[in-house]
Formats: C-alpha cells, structure tokens, sequence
C-alpha cells in the first residue's frame, strides 16, 4: 500500500487536516506514515510501528486521532505516554501545529512543572493528553484525570520508556483505560519485551 501513496491526499485525510498539513510544509509521507495512516483512520485494530527517530511518527498517529476524536467532547479521548518532559512537550507541540481549525484542547503534563496548572488545564476540558508515565500515574491517583472515555493509548518510544524503568508505571496506567481503545505502540527500535507491553 504505501509503495502507491505518494502524497497526503492519497491517506483519506480530510481537507482540514490537508490544508493544516500543508501549512507546515509538508509534501510527501513518510513510509511510516503511508502505512500506517489509513489503517488508523479505517479499522479499529492496534498498531506497533517502528521507525528511525525523524520520520514523522508523531504525525502518524496525531493526525488519525485529530481526525477521530470529538471536539464537541470536553473529555480526554486519547492519551500518549512518552519517555521524558521534552518529547511529552514536542509531540504536544506537533500535535497542536497540525490541529487547524479544530477546537481540540492538547494538554501536556510531565515531572518538573506546576502541578496546580495542569489541574487547570485539565478541568478546562481537553481532548488530547501528552505526559510521563510518573506524572499521568499522579494525577490519575489524585482523580484529576479520567481516561473512562478514552478512544487512543499512544507509546511513543516504548522502548526508550522500558529502559527507563516505567514499565510499573505503564502497567498502572494501562489497567485504568477502558477495554475497547486503540492502543498504538511506536518505536525507533522494538524488543520482545515492548511488544508484550503494548499488546497483552
């Protein structure tokens, strides 16, 4: 499939994310993001992508959960775990710079910062959460993060997060997520041990 897709038009995306897609200047997908893209917007099924770092896995599985998620709904519908502070801020980031005219509210919360502004930002209604394990695993014990409605479980650089000793964490925060999601496992390279994390 991805061998005849040379453009984003060609990933069933929609004129929205196209026209935000094209604002960043992007022009041809990568080959992760061909294969994968579809299959997201299509079929409910759960995905384990790996890909060097730089091919545009954060666009991968951003751009089907911004076109999946409701916006008219003020609860987190997908949550995306990544290793440290500073890829939770730039998957964020991108996330947010591909949105367009969406009235999506992404929210990132990570080890290091004010605790009583991602209160407020997660009161205020959000739709989409970025965070460290550690720090989504306290608020989600402190009951200022309900994930009952969440369609997306995202592992960005599971394998990263493993060797950082969060499988615990993971683990706790996979048995608070309601059955029926979609969980997305991306990776610059994928042990064994990552693979039965994401899909057990």
């Amino acid at each position: 499939m991805s061998e005849e897709i040379t453009s984003f038009a060609d990933l069933g995306l929609s004129e929205e994310t196209l026209k935000a897609i094209e604002q960043k200047g992007f022009t041809t997908p990568t080959p992760i993001q061909a294969a994968c893209i579809p299959l997201l917007l299509k079929n409910k099924v759960d995905v384990i992508g790996q890909a060097k770092t730089g091919t545009g896995k954060t666009a991968t599985f951003g751009l089907p959960i911004l076109e999946i998620v409701d916006s008219n709904e003020p609860v987190v519908q997908a949550l995306i775990l990544a290793p440290t502070r500073e890829l939770a801020v730039q998957d964020a980031e991108e996330i947010n710079s591909l949105k367009g005219e969406r009235h999506i509210h992404v929210a990132a919360i990570y080890g290091g910062a004010s605790y009583s502004l991602q209160f407020r930002e997660l009161r205020g209604g959000c739709q989409v959460v970025v965070g460290t394990p550690g720090r989504v695993l306290d608020h989600l014990k402190r009951g200022t993060l309900n994930l009952s409605n969440l369609k997306f479980m995202v592992l960005d650089e599971a394998d990263e997060m493993l060797d950082m000793g969060f499988i615990d964490d993971i683990e706790e925060v996979l048995k608070q997520t309601p059955d029926e999601k979609r969980t997305l496992c991306f990776s610059a390279t994928m042990p064994n041990r990552t693979l039965h994390g994401c899909v057990d």
